[in-house]
């Protein structure tokens, strides 16, 4: 996860007199890079995970220090570095108190610290740990591809996962990151990445297939739920404008059952695309486990239209809703009283589509036997839905 505000703090906290004076959710917070800032003009080149650097200079009023703590946030920086003590006393409450509440970590050093040693320092860490990370993420695809070879990725993994403990795996797509360049991905995958608090070595964050990968390691499956749960209310509220699906798999113990977690993360993404919500978990997606895990496409398909092809073909050109109300009707047992009220369609209207749609099917709407089959084909019909906006 890089190096991140907390490996700060343990390195140069004693050495550089570090505090964290607010923000101090944002500790897992990764750091791409320092940059000085000494007035607001630098800011519009912040891509994310940026560390802003400030001696005060151009920031000596409450007003422009609260200015720039919102446009950080905005930016998705990393956090904030003041050097106190000439043009910056202390931290107006104000500014506390709004990177207390947007969980960006406000760090301040007193004014004998020199500066520079402490930005040379901390960039050559930053780099030596993105070179890791790469390491990293290279090591974990070859998990995925072939766990049976073991020897090509342990040794890479073994000092910093527990190779032998519990994974969990989590795919955020927008369903289209394969389309993006790579700036314009590298720089989503910034917000994201600040967005995802209380995550860092016991977890791993990299792009792969299509997907941006969370791998997390050891941790008790409440506590993967409650940053998951986190990160995606993070995510409607500050990137409310991008449609983000998060699919979760089930733990798993072993670093050589990670491909099957990638595999059951996967499926859940392409119900959280198919029914537009957010994380959606493996193990919850009942009797669909099994049907977005056959690969076989073209046998999904051919069932599907076997089935329901002329009530779909019917709607495509009538511009009617006979397959929604089909399904309601199988939801409901045969009831057209409760297809009415689920429907809010009078039951005349319902008995009207019902009786087309019978004509249209290949099988009997009469017969009892046939509901299960019609239920399956309907469950296929969204799960080829969901399976349309995934990468190949």
């Amino acid at each position: 996860m890089g190096f991140t505000i907390e490996d700060m703090l343990i390195v140069g906290g004693d050495r550089y007199k570090i505090e964290l004076k607010a923000g101090k959710k944002g500790w897992s917070n990764s750091i791409s890079w320092l940059l000085m800032v000494e007035d607001m003009t630098i800011l519009q080149h912040f891509s994310g995970k940026e560390l802003a650097v400030t001696t005060g200079l151009g920031f000596q009023t409450e007003e422009t220090q609260l200015a720039l703590v919102k446009s950080l946030h905005e930016r998705s920086a990393a956090g904030l570095l003041v050097n106190t003590g000439y043009y910056v006393k202390e931290m107006p409450p104000s500014v506390v108190s709004f990177c207390d509440q947007n969980d960006l970590p406000l760090l301040i050093v007193p004014w004998e610290v020199y500066l520079a040693d402490l930005i040379k320092d901390v960039s050559i860490r930053i780099f030596l740990q993105s070179e890791a990370d790469e390491q990293i993420s290279a090591a974990l695809i070859r998990a995925l591809e072939k766990p049976e070879e073991r020897n090509r990725y342990e040794a890479d993994l073994r000092a910093i996962f527990d190779l032998d403990g519990t994974f969990q795996i989590a795919l955020v797509t927008t369903g289209s990151l394969d389309r993006m360049d790579t700036v314009e991905r590298r720089r989503l995958s910034y917000r994201m990445q600040i967005l995802l608090a209380g995550l860092t070595h016991n977890g791993h964050f990299f792009y792969y297939d299509g997907f941006f990968v969370i791998v997390m390691n050891a941790l008790a499956e409440s506590h993967c739920r409650e940053i998951l749960g986190e990160f995606s209310d993070r995510i409607r509220k500050r990137m409310y404008d991008l449609p983000v699906c998060i699919g979760v798999s089930d733990p798993v113990t072993d670093i050589q059952n990670l491909q099957k977690a990638y595999r059951r993360a996967r499926a859940a993404a392409g119900m959280a695309l198919a029914r537009k919500t957010s994380p959606v978990y493996f193990a919850e997606m009942g009797v669909y486990r099994l049907l977005y895990m056959v690969d076989d496409r073209e046998l999904l398909e051919s069932f599907c239209y076997e089935t329901l092809g002329p009530v779909l073909e019917y709607d495509a050109s009538h511009g009617t809703e006979y397959m929604k109300t089909l399904e309601t009707y199988l939801a409901c047992e045969g009831s057209i009283k409760a297809v009415s009220e689920s429907l809010y369609v009078h039951r005349n209207t319902i008995l009207y589509r019902i009786q087309a749609i019978k004509k249209l099917l290949p099988i009997s709407l009469d017969d009892p036997q046939s509901h299960l089959t019609l239920r399956i084909a309907s469950m296929l019909q969204s799960v080829l839905s969901g399976r349309e906006n995934l990468p190949e």
